[in-house]
């Protein structure tokens, strides 16, 4: 049987497939008779969807079913698939009627959970590193070399997510985004040529680099407890701060600029942004990092969406209404 993705649910359907575990409830009893059920939450790459186990009057086997598996592990599921009252679809598994299994290596491939960028990596990164090399500034040179000549740093910065559900959320996306960030600097220099243009590459290459430490990728990408207590536009002005004190009488005013770049790139304060862009490098780094965020993710929802014919748009909580045809 051809295993079914999220996205191919519907309810009143039998369902065969394997997911990646996303989170974990602990069993509980029923209220009104013998036994103990649990919840968990499952994923792949097209979406997410909770399962409930029910379990029989054995409390203990229902326990060393929940433990047979860890969060991020892939586990395999034979069960029904229904929709509650508010029409939101849960996978159901009774005992002795369905299946909840550590799923075998030989069963699924990681591709199944994560995208990857459809651009070539080593093309991207050769890009990036060419714009590094045309700097002219001794000490900006300097601090891009201390990370894109560290090998341990651009593995992760090739491989790393630009985010959990938003743009880029996929292997390399990182990469990806700040390759489209640069190309967009790049085209704002030819129209207006009085940008510092060792400055703006400076921030558009640096801008997301904290996202190396907020997201961590296994079956999932998900975020970091660093992530979700500081952010990565805290961790990546940490991360350069620390790197321009190694650099040997670094002008205190170019770094104070490159972390105004760093600090204001989410342009409001409500997005995120610790300072508002205060200079027009900053200014054109925000404009680019949300053009190229924005415009990513109407490409992907449209192209994700299905059943185009039946309606000519759909909905999304961070952009609103998107026209699909």
């Amino acid at each position: 049987m051809e295993k079914q993705y999220v996205s191919d649910l519907k309810g009143n359907m039998f369902v065969e497939s394997v997911f990646s575990v996303k989170y974990k409830h602990l069993p509980r009893d029923y209220n009104n008779k013998e036994g103990s059920w649990f919840r968990i939450g499952l994923a792949d790459k097209t979406g997410e969807i909770d399962l409930y186990y029910w379990g029989g009057t054995d409390k203990e086997e229902t326990k060393r079913i929940y433990d047979s598996f860890e969060i991020d592990d892939v586990i395999y599921v034979k069960g029904f698939v229904k929709s509650d009252i508010g029409k939101k679809l849960k996978i159901n598994v009774n005992e002795g009627k369905g299946e909840l299994r550590k799923a075998k290596q030989d069963e699924y491939k990681l591709s199944r959970f994560l995208f990857e960028t459809n651009q070539d990596i080593n093309e991207m990164f050769d890009y990036i590193s060419l714009n590094i090399e045309k700097i002219q500034n001794s000490f900006i040179k300097k601090l891009l070399f201390h990370f894109f000549k560290d090998d341990e740093f651009t593995d992760k910065f090739k491989e790393s997510p630009a985010a959990m559900y938003m743009h880029h959320g996929c292997i390399g996306g990182l990469l990806e985004h700040t390759w489209g960030v640069v190309k967009i600097c790049e085209t704002t220099m030819e129209i207006h040529p009085s940008l510092n243009r060792d400055l703006l590459i400076a921030g558009a290459i640096l801008h997301d680099i904290g996202k190396i430490n907020e997201f961590k990728t296994t079956s999932n990408i998900k975020i970091t407890e660093e992530g979700m207590l500081v952010s990565h536009v805290f961790i990546g002005a940490e991360m350069v701060s620390k790197a321009i004190d190694k650099i040997k009488e670094f002008p205190k005013n170019l770094k104070n600029k490159i972390l105004h770049m760093m600090l204001s790139h989410h342009g409001e304060l409500e997005y995120g942004a610790l300072k508002r862009p205060q200079f027009p490098e900053a200014a054109a780094i925000y404009y680019a990092d949300l053009m190229d965020s924005q415009v990513t993710q109407y490409i992907r929802i449209k192209k994700d969406t299905k059943d185009k014919t039946e309606d000519f748009r759909t909905y999304s909580k961070y952009l609103g209404e998107i026209y699909l045809r």
